[in-house]
């Protein structure tokens, strides 16, 4: 909970079935959901095999690609984006609580990973703090495609680690097959009391289709091991509803849909304390006691539960058409609106608000091949508006006998992106380059100045300042808001070059370049005050940061900066497959909360932390192995390691994620399916200064299924999965409230899906 002070597949990467999803898709629904993935074998029910590679292009591109789909999707589902993709060679999370989890890819989260919504950039608030959820509802989702490497570089310099698309159903892509297509869902969990229910349907009329879907999940405190201290994790409980409806016109060559989304969401945050929102600065020194002007903005006890109100409406018009236009075979229409806002809650306080609108297009053509080469070329263009942050007294009102700002400010982004990608085959070596040339503009709105001040007190001013008094204070405050909130520009520039060589026989060899350059993000730039929700008071780049200023740089000077290389191994078909992926990445002006002091006054440690650039590197290894031990089993063998590195700094990166090594068998004997799988999360040492030691875990988790055929796109299943059997007490060290928030207990989640 971001509170500042100021009213100034499964596992394996290689092998991944796409077995009846949610909805079960018609040969040519699965054709488009699908965007050309490469189909092994396909059964009664539309199953797809899908090897290491993009939904967006027919062949292996040049960096790994894994797809979560199908059963593995359903099985895995939890409420958050972060809890969903844990476990997956090279992701871990970023867990605070039931309510908020954000993945981490490769030792790093938002804001170095991008959120699709089918290609759409995802807008929310998660980027700005851990405790922001993603506004995505698993359940309602076909499939996951997790990116990583420097060509998702398509997508913008904050997907220098990689980039998650969501593929849903919400704007139809084909008239379904009969008329009419649907699923439904139930789900309950024994670890929070998860209830969950999950409905949708796609009618067709001629050349039209409409589709409406909706899911409801409500879950208790969950269960953490008795060695936590306590049975069940306080305030960890989360419910969420979403729903969203939406229509398509269907042509031969393409469609043209829209759909209105709708997300709410409340959830509590465990182990909140306001105690630190005393805490102030005087210079480089953060002090945590009252005095003065400085004064704890809540008051009271502090025992009181503290929640987000999160709700998100989203516009989405799409469109996918072949041959449009002249010299063009594909023309892709990307077009968002997000009102997105969250209420932040203590007690019966009303403390923060943070709202985002943004309108958001996004156009893609691509031309017919020259000289043996097909591309793509794109533009972007984001309008942003945001508020939130430096703000904790949100539930005080304007003061009687003051004057000065009322209200909060409004950051308001501008940015136009333009892009290109380009391919070409040579024999069996597939080359990709790609370039992105982005103009970003953050501007920061001036508050309403008024005054409270009394007859008396005005007199007095008149004497002082003269009959100008007012319009004298009000620019007085405004140079120094404007100073202190200046307006930053940056132009990042990123490319990259790739190249696959298929051997044959299922082997191929992908290797890709990267020069990724990404602007600091909003908190980065603007922090200053206290952030509640991890227990720090930060200071951004662009207000006043003394560290730039002893370097004689401007927040416009910091670019952060990636060369990096990935090399992916792999080999698809057969019974031995696997695809392993090593990748360094040098990072100039790596952005970062450089620790500047701990303050213990108020019984809670509080960082000091200052927003700084230095010189990183990352360098790691993950993939899976997997063999066919008979015509219905596999044994997949999966693991990850990321080690990151400070230049020139006597501290290390905070919260790199340790390594990881597991193994997973899968069954598949008719209509019966399950797995186990058991995994090493090792302990992490090496820490940052403000971090401690985080123990290693094991974790094992199995999941049982039966399906009932009844007919040829109908089916019943019912499944059990069991999630940290051992009932393991683990701490994530990915996450910044790692002790406060422990990961869930044992638990069991028994479910019925029906598609029809």
């Amino acid at each position: 909970m971001s509170h500042e002070p100021g009213r100034q597949a499964s596992s394996e990467t290689v092998l991944l079935a796409d077995l009846a999803t949610l909805e079960a898709p018609t040969a040519s629904a699965a054709r488009e959901a699908t965007e050309g993935r490469e189909r092994e074998s396909t059964s009664e029910l539309g199953e797809i095999v899908v090897t290491g590679r993009s939904l967006e292009t027919n062949k292996p591109g040049p960096l790994p690609v894994q797809v979560l789909s199908g059963d593995d999707l359903v099985h895995r589902r939890q409420g958050g984006l972060g809890e969903t993709l844990a476990g997956l060679p090279g992701i871990h999370l970023d867990n605070f609580g039931g309510g908020a989890s954000r993945p981490v890819i490769r030792g790093q989260t938002l804001p170095r990973i991008e959120i699709l919504a089918d290609g759409a950039n995802l807008f929310d608030v998660s980027a700005v703090s851990p405790d922001h959820a993603i506004t995505t509802d698993p359940l309602l989702l076909d499939a996951i495609e997790i990116q990583r490497g420097p060509s998702a570089i398509r997508y913008g310099g904050n997907a220098t680690n990689g980039a998650i698309n969501l593929i849903d159903s919400k704007v139809p892509k084909s008239v379904p097959q009969g008329g009419l297509t649907g699923a439904t869902e139930v789900r309950y969990g024994t670890g929070d009391e998860e209830k969950s229910v999950v409905g949708r349907v796609t009618a067709g009329i001629g050349q039209f289709a409409i589709h409406a879907e909706g899911a409801r999940r409500s879950a208790e405190d969950y269960d953490v091991p008795d060695a936590y201290g306590s049975d069940t994790l306080r305030d960890s409980f989360a419910e969420s509803t979403s729903y969203a409806v939406g229509a398509s016109w269907i042509t031969s060559k393409g469609y043209l849909g829209a759909a209105y989304s709708r997300m709410e969401s409340e959830y509590g945050l465990p182990g909140h304390s306001h105690r630190n929102g005393v805490c102030h600065t005087h210079g480089l020194d953060l002090h945590c006691e009252a005095h003065g002007g400085f004064d704890d903005p809540f008051g009271g006890p502090d025992h009181h539960t503290a929640l987000i109100k999160l709700r998100s409406d989203r516009v989405d018009v799409r469109a996918d058409y072949q041959d449009l236009l002249p010299g063009f075979s594909d023309t892709r229409l990307r077009l968002s609106y997000t009102d997105y806002a969250h209420d932040e809650i203590d007690g019966d306080l009303l403390f923060t608000r943070y709202t985002n609108e943004v309108w958001d297009g996004r156009l893609e053509l691509t031309h017919k091949p020259i000289l043996g080469f097909t591309g793509t070329m794109g533009v972007q263009y984001t309008d942003g508006r945001f508020g939130g942050i430096n703000v904790n007294d949100l539930h005080k009102p304007f003061p009687d006998g003051a004057y000065g700002f009322d209200g909060n400010p409004d950051f308001l982004t501008d940015n136009v992106g333009i892009f290109l990608i380009e391919r070409r085959s040579f024999g069996s070596v597939d080359v990709e380059a790609a370039v992105r040339k982005d103009w970003r503009r953050i501007d920061v709105s001036v508050p309403t100045w008024r005054s409270t001040l009394s007859p008396e007190v005005q007199d007095l001013f008149v004497e002082w300042y003269g009959p100008d008094w007012q319009q004298l204070l009000e620019k007085e405050d405004v140079d120094a808001f404007r100073s202190r909130y200046p307006t930053v520009r940056h132009a990042p520039f990123s490319a990259s070059l790739g190249a696959t060589w298929t051997v044959g026989q299922g082997y191929a060899l992908g290797l890709s370049l990267g020069h990724t350059e990404r602007a600091p993000s909003v908190r980065e730039l603007y922090a200053r005050g206290n952030n509640l929700a991890t227990n720090s008071y930060e200071l951004g780049l662009a207000v006043g940061n003394p560290v730039l200023g002893e370097q004689g740089l401007a927040a416009e000077d910091v670019l952060e900066t990636t060369d990096a290389v990935n090399l992916t191994f792999r080999k698809t078909g057969g019974r031995f497959e696997f695809e392993v992926g090593l990748f360094y990445q040098k990072v100039d002006d790596y952005v970062f909360a450089r620790l500047q002091e701990t303050e213990t006054a108020t019984g809670i440690p509080h960082n000091f932390l200052i927003y700084t650039a230095a010189d990183a590197r990352f360098a790691g290894i993950d993939g899976a192995i997997s063999f066919q031990l008979t015509p219905q089993s596999r044994l997949t063998l999966f693991g990850d390691y990321v080690d990151a590195k400070l230049k020139r700094e006597n501290d290390n990166l905070p919260r790199i994620p340790p390594g990881r090594l597991g193994a997973r068998y899968g069954l598949a004997a008719g209509p019966v399916s399950g797995d186990v799988e058991y995994y090493h999360t090792f302990a992490q040492d090496e820490v940052a200064s403000y971090e401690t030691r985080t123990p290693g875990y094991d974790m094992l988790n199995a999941t049982l299924s039966y399906r009932f055929d009844l007919g040829e796109t109908k089916a019943v299943e019912l499944y059990v999965r069991g999630s940290n059997l051992l009932d393991e007490l683990a701490f994530a060290h990915t996450s910044f409230v790692k002790d406060q928030s422990p990961l869930r207990g044992r638990s069991i989640v028994f479910g019925m899906r029906h598609v029809f």
